[in-house]
């Protein structure tokens, strides 16, 4: 099995970057927050320990780092941002977002409150550019009055050079809607995707995607597929589940979060949907190997072994988490290996979409 990371070969995605395919995810390491009036951050960050892991990533050769303005409210970027004051500019490529912090703007997407936002990131970041801009959300406002403006505002950042790509996330719910519009009168991400898209005309996607992801609705194509038809790349985000497909949560001692982490809201991070994801995930061990590592590489490759047309953003909050993700990708998964990863983890998901409405309750009983 291959030990070193650094042999992945680099892949050159959209406006000619070349990244090595694992990137480094830095929503964790803004530490805790809340946004919208609820909790957006992770209440596990350490600052010391996310700016080893950012050295320790380097070391390994992963060059990609992705953040947010709202990560932290900047407490991520300006982390990254003195760890980027320490390597040549040129030996990492930078992405960030804007749209989920309005500050005090009519809205995110108001052309001048985009231009500050990026100067802020720009200054926090310790850099004159970025090589990736992504619109973070697909909230332009009402009938879409600020769509047209960001755009065009997203154009003028390429055009001044102060942005390479532009980017746009994949079919994805405003952070409120899921909490407060009912399942049955939400828009249909997939159209709104589609339509943002063909406006928008973005050089990448990010995209939430591992081995628990449905499938595409029937009759539409996969998003790999659909952003390689036109031109654009795929920055992967969640492929390890926020470390649910690790096993590393024990479901008789259930982690704790504070005040300011988004996990408080998640019903799979309750002790009943741990304990269906243990049980699930015990094939796994069984063929693969016991260790969060063996499951690590297995949730790794298969997000890697999707598409060329991407690379996957990993988060951390300790640097032996980055090492491992790094170093112990190892060789590709056999097509019977993936057959049996995609059939072991759709099992999984559909017991956790059968005991949904217990985890809802069980969040709700600890409000």
């Amino acid at each position: 099995m291959n030990d070193s990371p650094g042999l992945l070969p680099r892949r050159t995605l959209s406006a000619g970057l070349t990244v090595h395919p694992i990137g480094i995810g830095g929503w964790a390491i803004g530490g805790p927050d809340h946004n919208l009036g609820l909790p957006m951050g992770w209440s596990t960050a350490d600052d010391s320990a996310s700016r080893r892991g950012l050295e320790v990533a380097h070391t390994f050769g992963a060059n990609l780092i992705d953040t947010a303005d709202v990560y932290g409210h900047g407490h991520s970027e300006r982390i990254i941002g003195d760890f980027v004051r320490t390597v040549p500019r040129n030996s990492v490529v930078l992405s960030s977002k804007v749209g989920y912090f309005t500050g005090t703007a009519a809205h995110a997407y108001l052309p001048s409150a985009m231009r500050r936002q990026l100067e802020t990131t720009l200054e926090n970041l310790a850099t004159d550019r970025l090589d990736i801009y992504f619109l973070h959300n697909a909230d332009f406002g009402p009938d879409d009055r600020y769509l047209e403006g960001a755009i065009a505002q997203m154009d003028t950042f390429r055009r001044d050079g102060l942005i390479k790509a532009v980017g746009m996330r994949g079919p994805h719910r405003f952070a409120t809607e899921r909490v407060t519009v009912p399942k049955e009168q939400r828009e249909d991400k997939h159209a709104r995707f589609r339509h943002l898209f063909a406006q928008v005309k973005p050089d990448y996607l990010a995209v939430r995607h591992n081995a628990l992801t449905p499938p595409p609705p029937a009759g539409q194509q996969d998003i790999f597929a659909f952003a390689a038809d036109h031109g654009a790349s795929v920055l992967v985000n969640k492929p390890l589940s926020q470390g649910l497909l690790t096993g590393k949560y024990n479901p008789l001692q259930p982690p704790h979060f504070d005040a300011g982490d988004h996990r408080l809201r998640k019903a799979w991070f309750t002790p009943g949907a741990l304990g269906i994801i243990q049980a699930g995930l015990q094939p796994l061990r069984d063929r693969f190997g016991p260790n969060p590592a063996d499951l690590v590489r297995v949730a790794l490759q298969f997000c890697l072994q999707h598409a060329e047309n991407a690379a996957l953003l990993v988060g951390f909050t300790r640097p032996e988490q980055v090492a491992e993700n790094l170093s112990v990708v190892g060789d590709p998964l056999s097509a019977d290996d993936l057959d049996f990863v995609r059939a072991t983890a759709g099992a999984l998901q559909r017991d956790l979409d059968a005991a949904g409405e217990v985890f809802l309750d069980e969040k709700e009983a600890k409000r």
